[in-house]
Order: structure tokens, then C-alpha cells, then sequence
């Protein structure tokens, strides 16, 4: 199976201006960004959906979200959503589960 493009960027195949690492996961400003702050941030180990996930992955969604809440306050922000695309028809681009942190402007309900 093809490496995706996330795969490419933890293997430092590709480059990516890097927020956050630790052993078990890489974070890195978004290229299309969506907000003045966009950075995504992902497991190292291939998961392809969060609707793919078990009982086992408990422990790193968690630490995604903790993480999540580090790199907020690195970046300064105070506000700030979180957001997770789950299939085509919700926005997933890149088959690879990612949290999206996006900051610096007034974020409307609903999106898109």
C-alpha cells in the first residue's frame, strides 16, 4: 500500500514547518491554511479515520487531544476549535487521522 502524504512528512520525506513532536505524534502548520493559526496535528502510527478507531486506540486519541491543548498554548492562542473530518463528503483530503487547531480570527457556527 502507498505511503500517504502524513507518512511522507513523519518519515521527513517531504518537508513541513513543525510545531510539536513527541514519540507519538508530529504537528505542523497546515500549507492551505484556513485561519491565521491552522496547524494539524497526527498520530505517528496509521490510523485512516477516527471512525476506524477501537477500544485500543483510546490512549492516543487522548494524547492527540492533550497535545492539542499544549500546542494551543505555545502558538498563544486562547480560542481556538478543534476539528476532525471523518470521510470524503465531511472534507477528509488525506486519509490519515489529523485534528485541525485553527486560531486568530472569529471562527462562525456552523462551518462550511
Amino acid at each position: 500500500m502507498a505511503r500517504n502524504l502524513f507518512e511522507k512528512i513523519i518519515q521527513r520525506e517531504i518537508p513541513a514547518d513543525i510545531v510539536y513532536e513527541d514519540d507519538r505524534c508530529l504537528s505542523f502548520h497546515d500549507v492551505n491554511p484556513q485561519a491565521p493559526i491552522h496547524v494539524l496535528i497526527i498520530p505517528k502510527q496509521f490510523i485512516e479515520r477516527i471512525s476506524s478507531t477501537e477500544q485500543k486506540d483510546e490512549s492516543i486519541l487522548g494524547h492527540l487531544l492533550l497535545v492539542s491543548q499544549k500546542i494551543a498554548e505555545k502558538l498563544g492562542c486562547k480560542d481556538y476549535r478543534l476539528v476532525i473530518n471523518n470521510g470524503e463528503q465531511a472534507g477528509q483530503t488525506v486519509f490519515h487521522l489529523h485534528i485541525h487547531l485553527l486560531a486568530g480570527r472569529p471562527l462562525a457556527w456552523p462551518p462550511g
